[in-house]
């Protein structure tokens, strides 16, 4: 058994939840793929998977191995990377994250930019709306919004964005315009509700403040007073923000969104911010990276790609929603 053609197999059927996509995806037969598994599962004296005609699923020992796994066909990766002078030009395939709506609107330019200036290098991007771990999931960038937790990961700041609440200006017509928490109650209200992740209600300043935008304060401000306001019943629910943004287009009510899922649609008169001396602080922006794949050129050369372009956008962003 080559056990690494094995661990890339049983890497190949986890990504593709089958033995059949698997196979599709790394080009060999689907018999192929079942007997590199078996045969790791009997290097290993463990099951791994547990298959019925329906569903696929890991054991408790292939959680821990596919961890595993990935870091080391990862450092094989970067081992072979280094030994072929990918340390020096960049060259390889560059997995990157972001979330949804940010990666779509904002990431992929520069990725698309950056594939342009560096012909020998691939992107594999990856966006999804719940943090993904970059060592076990084979990632070597994410843009993350948000307080970063503490650990070994390094972060190259961007700016920040803002949490506002919008409505269309027909809906304001019609129900008038929120001026303060106590306001929202009597509107209105457009939920979020996604997997993992419920509706909440909404949490404010307790008390308004001078100034607007993201650069107004330092993002996440520990010092700022901060309180879940009394909500309305909500009788629209929706699972994605973008469906949020829509609805409230189309007048059904407020939302809470970040400033760069409506700074178009603020820009061209879509939607109205309101209620901004009420915000919470900005959330920071980062790209963030391990430590050990900074050392590889493609990796350097996207950060240094990516970095100054984000900025801007991010001030552009800013100076929309001004």
């Amino acid at each position: 058994m080559d056990q690494i053609e094995a661990m890339k197999a049983f890497l190949a059927v986890v990504d593709a939840s089958g033995f059949a996509g698997a196979a599709r995806q790394i080009g060999v037969s689907t018999a192929t793929v079942t007997r590199q598994v078996a045969a790791l599962e009997q290097h290993l004296g463990a099951r791994l998977l547990i298959r019925t005609t329906r569903s696929l699923r890991l054991t408790d020992a292939g959680q821990r191995y596919l961890a595993d796994a990935r870091g080391i066909l990862q450092a094989l990766s970067d081992a072979d990377a280094l030994a072929r002078g990918a340390h020096i030009e960049p060259v390889g395939t560059l997995r990157v994250t972001a979330p949804v709506v940010f990666g779509r609107l904002h990431l992929l330019p520069v990725v698309l930019s950056f594939l342009k200036a560096h012909a020998r290098v691939s992107v594999q991007t990856h966006f999804v709306d719940h943090v993904t771990h970059l060592i076990d999931e084979g990632l070597d960038v994410a843009l993350r919004i948000g307080r970063l937790p503490d650990s070994s990961l390094r972060a190259v700041p961007l700016g920040a964005v803002r949490p506002v609440i919008v409505a269309s200006p027909a809906y304001l017509r019609r129900h008038g315009v929120p001026r303060s928490p106590h306001d929202i109650e009597r509107h209105q209200v457009i939920g979020l509700d996604r997997a993992g992740h419920p509706f909440q209600p909404w949490v404010l300043r307790s008390e308004p403040r001078v100034g607007r935008g993201a650069s107004a304060e330092a993002p996440q401000n520990a010092d700022v007073s901060l309180r879940a306001v009394a909500m309305p019943p909500v009788r629209l629910m929706v699972n994605h923000n973008e469906v949020v943004r829509d609805a409230a287009e189309a007048g059904a009510g407020l939302a809470r969104l970040q400033s760069y899922q409506v700074a178009q649609a603020v820009a061209d008169g879509r939607l109205r911010i309101v209620m901004a001396e009420w915000e919470p602080p900005a959330s920071p922006v980062h790209l963030v990276h391990a430590e050990a794949r900074a050392a590889t050129a493609k990796v350097s050369a996207f950060l240094g790609h990516a970095t100054p372009r984000l900025r801007q956008v991010l001030q552009d962003l800013d100076g929309q929603l001004a």
